[in-house]
């Protein structure tokens, strides 16, 4: 990214001197230098050393992360080696599963840590790791990930990969400097749906891309029951203390995969954003709380649903839309339209120009329902085909499994993971981009370019068989 002239930069966006004394993270855009130190080296496509056996640690077993142990658990060629949470009974639980999957000798050997909330250094300097999933509160998945990274093992990050965009930069300089795995673990990517529909985008079945739309629409207003633990306890107060999309990446990774953005075709531009009134959290709080509750005595700031758009170099666009308080249904929205049709999700629509043929006559109608079997038929992604039937109890309709059964072949075989350390900052970037749009009134953020200009020379995402 070209640098930017902070005189220059308040004029082109028309900052009122009060939003600029409010956003003092002006420097983050500058920061990277255009040349990469010499001790480091770029990451797009990067392959690592094969891993005849993949040792993983695991930091963080709630929700999400164990569920990732026990599938992980269960494959060939792997062996989860340590488990580390702040809450014993949870390492405890965790460690049986492995027992179930992979044997009581296995369980014996992993090691275990709990209590205090730095055991995780300890475990990485005494297990030494080759991979460690980080599956904890958003503000612990860039220290974690940029120390295993420094301790020697890859780094396997729960969404979304940091929470600031300082953070991005250390975590990209960390991979380039240790030569290290840092990905994301956007699950969705590895949904059947958007598996087939990056399969047809790159067959030329919709034309030239022009937009997406993505989303994370879920009601989660219940979260907010898990008080002292759990992912309420701490998330509530992200709601409370920040406006803008704080959890874009499981609308906008698959679409930006189906745009080729950051390899080769184009890439993040710039983001517009805005909120809609903080209302549904503190009414769901006076509703069903006292009034002397903690949830209560929180000043909610968060708008309840954010719409941001972003205009890529080519100027495609994509609409991100965030909403975890409003009464409706689940939605990712996964839109994606060319020249030629378009493909939706929530439920999975198609139309094409001139019609789908023994279908639809004309693009004014969809192709849904049982219709679509023929469609699943001659476009399911190949990979969503061989991994199917072995993944599909492994949580989220069979996606997580794909998705750690992808990462454990990838660093067995020495190939690419999936997904690169500088998608995982470009997706999540939308966040602290978004509170700074929305803070300014919807002035348009430009995105750093993690990749330094690289992304012009980075292959796109094979469809692997």
């Amino acid at each position: 990214m070209k640098k930017i002239d902070r005189r220059s930069f308040v004029k082109k966006t028309t900052l009122s001197s009060a939003a600029i004394g409010a956003w003092s993270v002006i420097p983050e855009y500058i920061r990277a230098s255009e040349n990469r130190p010499i001790q480091s080296k770029y990451m797009g496509g990067f392959t690592a050393p094969k891993l005849e056996k993949v040792r993983a640690a695991f930091i963080g077993v709630g929700a999400r992360g164990g569920t990732h142990i026990k599938f992980f658990a269960s494959l060939p060629g792997t062996e989860v080696v340590a488990i580390c949470d702040v809450y014993e009974d949870l390492v405890k639980e965790k460690t049986s599963w492995v027992e179930e999957v992979a044997g009581k000798q296995v369980a014996n050997n992993v090691a275990q840590y709990w209590g205090d909330e730095d055991k995780w250094r300890l475990m990485l300097k005494e297990v030494r790791p080759d991979v460690v999933f980080i599956a904890t509160n958003w503000t612990n998945h860039a220290p974690m990930a940029i120390e295993s990274m420094k301790q020697g093992a890859h780094a396997l990050v729960e969404v979304p990969v940091a929470v600031t965009l300082n953070e991005m930069w250390d975590i990209v300089d960390t991979a380039e400097h240790t030569q290290k795995h840092c990905m994301m673990l956007e699950n969705v990517n590895y949904g059947r749906e958007e598996l087939m529909f990056l399969n047809m985008c790159r067959q030329g079945v919709i034309g030239e891309i022009l937009h997406g739309e993505a989303a994370y629409i879920h009601e989660l207003r219940w979260q907010m029951e898990e008080e002292r633990r759990g992912t309420g306890s701490w998330r509530t107060h992200h709601y409370a203390k920040r406006n803008g999309n704080l959890y874009p990446t499981h609308g906008l990774g698959p679409v930006a995969q189906y745009m080729n953005l950051a390899r080769t075709d184009d890439t993040f531009g710039s983001l517009v954003s805005f909120s809609t009134p903080s209302m549904g959290r503190k009414a769901y709080a006076e509703k069903n709380y006292p009034k002397d509750h903690k949830w209560n005595k929180l000043e909610y700031k968060g708008g309840d649903l954010n719409t941001s758009i972003i205009k890529t170099t080519l100027g495609r666009t994509i609409m991100v839309q965030w909403d975890e308080t409003s009464p409706r249904p689940y939605s990712r929205l996964n839109l994606i339209q060319g020249t030629k049709g378009a493909l939706t999700d929530f439920p999975p629509r198609i139309a094409l120009e001139g019609g789908v043929e023994g279908l639809t006559k004309d693009h004014h109608t969809w192709v849904e329902g049982d219709d679509l079997e023929a469609i699943y038929e001659k476009y399911d992604h190949p990979l969503y085909k061989r991994l199917n039937n072995a993944t599909k109890d492994s949580g989220h309709g069979g996606m997580d499994g794909i998705m750690v059964y992808r990462i454990v072949e990838c660093l067995q075989n020495g190939l690419p993971l999936d997904q690169n350390v500088y998608e995982g900052c470009f997706w999540s970037a939308v966040a602290p981009l978004s509170e700074r749009s929305v803070a300014s009134e919807g002035a348009p953020q430009p995105f750093p370019d993690f990749t330094r200009g690289e992304w012009k020379n980075t292959s796109p995402l094979d469809i692997i068989a």
